[in-house]
C-alpha cells in the first residue's frame, strides 16, 4: 500500500482556528454525556441506592470483564424530548465482553422515572436488538421497569418498532439461535413481564425483583383477591412454585456472577472468518482532525487528510485514483480489518458515481467491509449532468449500496444531503451502524437552499397575483425557514431521534469501528444479489 501524504500546517492560524471551534463542539459533546452517564435526579439514585441495589451503570460494568471496553450505543436517544429525562431514554444500551465474548447488554435506568418506556425508550431497545441479531450477540437485558409510560400510548403501544416488537424480535432471534439472559433486577409488570419470559434464562433477586402480569393493586381490582408482591410475583415464588424463573440470586451482586457463568457455558466463541493484521496506529496525529475539519461549512474539509488519520499506518490502496476524483476509493485496515472506504471529496459526478459502483462491487466480491465517509452535498445537477446520465449513474450507485451485504458502517464527518445522504449509505439504506461526528449535519438540503427554494416559490405565487416583495420581506420569509433547518440538521438532532447510533469524537472513529469490524467478523457470511444495473 501507499502511505498517505500530508501537507497540513498544523501552526498555521486557519488550523488553529479550526481547532479552537471543534475543541468548542467537543466540550458540548461531553458535557451531554456527563448528564446521561448521572442518570436520574439525586433523590431517585439514593432511593434507588438505599433498597440495596446497585446504579444502572455500575451494574454493566460489574456484568463486563474488568477493563474491557464497552460501546455504548443511543447515548443521546431522547435529548430534549421529554420533561425531567436526560439523554438516554430511560435505558443503558450497548456492546460489552463478558467472559470473553461481545454481548448486547441493554439495562433499565430506574433512577429515570422509575425505568418506564417512552416511545424512545422502545425504539432504542428496538435498535439494540436488530445490531444484536444481526451480529448473532447473546443479549443480557437488566430488567428494573416500571413499564409503559402511560401518556406516550401512541408511541409505545399500536405499531411496528414500539414496545411489541421487543417481543417479536425476541422469538426470531430465539429462533435462529441467538441467546439471550434477563436479570429481574426489580418490578416487571404487564406485558412488560413477556421480555423475561421470551429468554432462555432467567435469574431474578430475592425481594428486589417481581414478575406479574397485574400486580397486587390490578389483581384485587380484577378478582378481589389481597395478595403481596412476593408471594404474587416475587423470586421465591417463581424459582420454586412456577418455574418461571431458573436462578434465584440474593442481590445484584450475586445475580450478575450468576449471569457471567450462564454467558461462559454459551459454547464456543466464534473465530473471525478472516485473520486481521497486526494493529499500526496511523502516520499522523488523530487529533489533528480537529483543526482539519473546516468550521465554515461553506468551506469543504479534505477527507484525504481525514482518512490519513483513520487508517493503519496512513496505508491506503486508492481504487482509480484519476477517474471520478469528487469521490474517493480504496482499500485499508483498521485496527487490523481490512475495509473499503468511499470518502467524498466534492460533489458526486457521474465519474463519481460509476467508480463507487464498480468498487463496492469489488468489495462485495472479495467479503470486504465497507466504511462509508461522508461530506457531500449530493448530486451534481443542471443540463450538463443530466445529459451525461446523473440519474442512471447515481441508480447504479444506490442498487450497489443498497444491494451489499457485506458489513457497512457510515460516519458522517461534514455535511450530508439530499441524495448524497442516501447514495451515501444513509439511515434508510440499513447501515450495520451510523455514526456522526459533532461537524455532522444532514437534511434534504442546506438551510440557505432551503430558504432561497421555498422563497422563489413563495415569489412565483405573490407573481401570478400581480404582487411583489421587498427584500426586507423575503429576508422575513427566508429566517424563519433557515432557523428550522438549521435545527433540524444538526447531529444532536440525529442523535435524539436515534436516526444515528451515536455522536462520537473523530479521536474515537478507529476503536469504535475496530470493535464493530470485529463483531461482524464472526457472523456468517451472506450472500449478495444485486439488482438490475440500468445501462
Amino acid at each position: 500500500m501507499t502511505q498517505l501524504k500530508t501537507t497540513i500546517n498544523t501552526g498555521s492560524e486557519e488550523f488553529r482556528a479550526n481547532e479552537a471551534h471543534y475543541r468548542g463542539k467537543l466540550d458540548e459533546l461531553h458535557e451531554l454525556r456527563r448528564a446521561q452517564r448521572i442518570g436520574g435526579p439525586k433523590k431517585a439514585r439514593e432511593r434507588h441506592v438505599a433498597k440495596g441495589k446497585m446504579l444502572p451503570r455500575e451494574r454493566v460494568e460489574r456484568l463486563i470483564d474488568p477493563g474491557s471496553p464497552f460501546l455504548e450505543l443511543g447515548d443521546l436517544a431522547g435529548l430534549g424530548k421529554y420533561e425531567d429525562v436526560p439523554p438516554g431514554a430511560s435505558i443503558i444500551t450497548g456492546i460489552g465482553v463478558i467472559e470473553g465474548r461481545q454481548c448486547m447488554i441493554i439495562a433499565n435506568d430506574a433512577t429515570v422515572k422509575g425505568g418506564t418506556y417512552f416511545g424512545m425508550t422502545c425504539k432504542k431497545h428496538v435498535r439494540a436488538q436488530r445490531i444484536a441479531w444481526q451480529n448473532r450477540l447473546p443479549v443480557i437485558t437488566l430488567v428494573d421497569s416500571g413499564g409503559a409510560f402511560l401518556p406516550e400510548i401512541a408511541n409505545i403501544f399500536p405499531d411496528e418498532g414500539q414496545f411489541g416488537s421487543i417481543f417479536h424480535q425476541q422469538v426470531g432471534m430465539s429462533g435462529d439461535g441467538v441467546p439471550q439472559i434477563a436479570v429481574v433486577m426489580g418490578p416487571c409488570t404487564a406485558g412488560g413481564a413477556y421480555i423475561p419470559a421470551l429468554c432462555d434464562e432467567i435469574v431474578i433477586v430475592r425481594g428486589q425483583g417481581f414478575m406479574y402480569l397485574g400486580g397486587p393493586e390490578l389483581t384485587f381490582a380484577a378478582t378481589g383477591e389481597k395478595v403481596d408482591a412476593e408471594t404474587l410475583g416475587g423470586g421465591k415464588m417463581h424459582s420454586s412454585v412456577s418455574g418461571v424463573t431458573d436462578h434465584l440470586a440474593e442481590d445484584d451482586a450475586h445475580a450478575l456472577a450468576i449471569t457471567r457463568q450462564i454467558v461462559s457455558h454459551l459454547g464456543e466463541i466464534s473465530s473471525p472468518r478472516k485473520t486481521p493484521a497486526a494493529a499500526i496506529p496511523p502516520a499522523y496525529p488523530v487529533e489533528d482532525i480537529h483543526g482539519i475539519v473546516s468550521r465554515d461549512a461553506k468551506v469543504p474539509t479534505d477527507n484525504r487528510e481525514i482518512v490519513a488519520r483513520l487508517v493503519d499506518g496512513s496505508d491506503f490502496h486508492e481504487f482509480k485514483p484519476l477517474y471520478g476524483d469528487t469521490m474517493m476509493t480504496g482499500w485499508a485496515r483498521i485496527h487490523g480489518h481490512e475495509v473499503g472506504i468511499l470518502a467524498n471529496t466534492g460533489v458526486l459526478f457521474v465519474e463519481a458515481a460509476l467508480k463507487a459502483t464498480h468498487f463496492i462491487n469489488l468489495c462485495v466480491q472479495r467479503d470486504i467491509p465497507l466504511v462509508f465517509l461522508v461530506d457531500v452535498n449530493g448530486f451534481m445537477v443542471g443540463r450538463e449532468a443530466e445529459q451525461a446520465g446523473i440519474a442512471k449513474a447515481g441508480a447504479k450507485m444506490i442498487t450497489a449500496m443498497s444491494s451489499a451485504r457485506v458489513p457497512k458502517y457510515t460516519v458522517i464527518t461534514g455535511g450530508s444531503y439530499g441524495a448524497g445522504y442516501l447514495a451515501m449509505l444513509g439511515r434508510p439504506f440499513q447501515p450495520d451502524a451510523m455514526f456522526m461526528w459533532p461537524s455532522g449535519r444532514s437534511a434534504i438540503m442546506g438551510p440557505e437552499q432551503a430558504a432561497s427554494v421555498l422563497a422563489q416559490v413563495r415569489a412565483q405565487i405573490l407573481a401570478r397575483d400581480d404582487m411583489t416583495w421587498t427584500p426586507e420581506e423575503e429576508e422575513v420569509f427566508k429566517a424563519p425557514v433557515r432557523k428550522e433547518y438549521e435545527d433540524f440538521q444538526g447531529a444532536y438532532n440525529f442523535a435524539s431521534n436515534l436516526w444515528a447510533d451515536n455522536v462520537i469524537e473523530p479521536s474515537e472513529t478507529r476503536d469504535v469501528l475496530a470493535l464493530l469490524l470485529d463483531v461482524a467478523s464472526r457472523r456468517p457470511k451472506v450472500e449478495t444479489n444485486f439488482g438490475v444495473f440500468r445501462f
